[in-house]
């Protein structure tokens, strides 16, 4: 039997303890509901004002099961419906088949025969306006044996940690090839990043020429655009591209949702780069990738010859596009006198 000090220890500890499961299994349970309210208010699903209301009725029925009532069926009823949308969100797959926008309407493909590129789907859209162009779609053929360098972009719809990137692959014998990992919106959508985390947007590598993806961005939505050129070996390029392509080609077989922290463009820049040999562990630059350019200045990847002030400043292109409209040497124009960086030494 226990003695009488044994059993008030033992009471003693189980009320030190009582209060902070507690507080663990109400705060779980607080972002289980969280994560819930806002997955139904999100949802890929139609009438808007009908998962907003569902949403709202929802948050209040689990406060009230969770912290106001004091019998058991409310909390049962609670795990019946967690569990009942658990399985309907199952159920929401990514399609190819709705009505997208036509800067997104087609998914590229990359055929690789021997040393030959042949990429269809490729975006050349002429710009008047950000919402007036002229829709082209091209074939494409590059070779990889020409495939020398990877320059990398960081574009900044507004001021802060957060921000766009991609890369375009260089050659010696024709222009830059951009690809940009970007959500695909439907008619009548725009991007949301917090919506982007309950299956709200379809993904797409938009493969293309820079007088489009570049421009755009720096010409017509007013961005500030910073090309860094970066110290990638020409073999290592080539590997990447390879990466690139193939992901690309899996794309377009098999619908894949884009999530702001698990399949964007940063995060999956990363992933490829890790394929290739690079080293290190995820780094918070990756998801506030508005400082990804200051991620690369301390690995080496970029010109660290001069500041990082510096070089950010002379990196951003926004003056030379504007001097450059039109201009068919477009992509040579934005390059002339940005910092060539040095072969790369790892950081320590």
């Amino acid at each position: 039997m226990l003695g009488l000090g044994e059993t008030r220890s033992s009471a003693w500890l189980a009320a030190r303890l009582s209060r902070p499961l507690r507080w663990l299994v109400w705060i779980a349970a607080a972002a289980l509901v969280a994560w819930t309210v806002l997955a139904v208010g999100y949802a890929p699903l139609p009438w808007p004002g009908v998962r907003a209301l569902a949403a709202a009725s929802f948050a209040v029925f689990a406060a009230w099961a969770l912290w106001r009532s004091r019998r058991g069926w409310p909390l049962l009823l609670l795990a019946g419906l967690l569990l009942g949308w658990w399985l309907a969100w199952t159920t929401i797959q990514p399609s190819h088949e709705r009505q997208w926008r036509p800067e997104v309407a087609v998914m590229p493909r990359i055929r690789i025969e021997g040393d030959r590129i042949l990429v269809s789907g490729y975006r050349n859209f002429g710009y008047r306006s950000v919402d007036d162009f002229m829709v082209r779609h091209e074939d494409r053929e590059f070779s990889l044996s020409k495939l020398v360098a990877m320059d990398f972009y960081v574009s900044y719809w507004r001021k802060g940690p957060v921000a766009h990137t991609f890369v375009s692959f260089i050659f010696e014998d024709a222009d830059p090839l951009a690809i940009s990992i970007e959500t695909r919106p439907e008619v009548g959508e725009d991007y949301a990043p917090l919506a982007s985390l309950f299956k709200r947007f379809e993904l797409i590598y938009v493969v293309g020429d820079e007088r489009d993806l570049v421009q755009v961005r720096s010409n017509y939505r007013g961005e500030q655009v910073f090309l860094y050129k970066t110290n990638l070996s020409t073999d290592a390029a080539r590997r990447l591209f390879l990466v690139y392509a193939g992901r690309i080609n899996e794309l377009a077989d098999q619908p894949e949702f884009y999530h702001l922290l698990r399949n964007s463009c940063t995060v999956n820049i990363v992933r490829y780069a890790n394929r290739i040999g690079r080293t290190g562990l995820l780094d918070i630059r990756h998801l506030l990738n508005g400082w990804s350019d200051r991620y690369l200045y301390r690995r080496g990847f970029v010109d660290t010859s001069l500041p990082f002030a510096e070089l950010r400043a002379r990196s951003n292109i926004n003056a030379a596009a504007a001097a450059a409209a039109g201009d068919p040497a477009f992509p040579t124009r934005i390059r002339e006198g940005r910092p060539t960086p040095r072969a790369y030494v790892p950081a320590d």
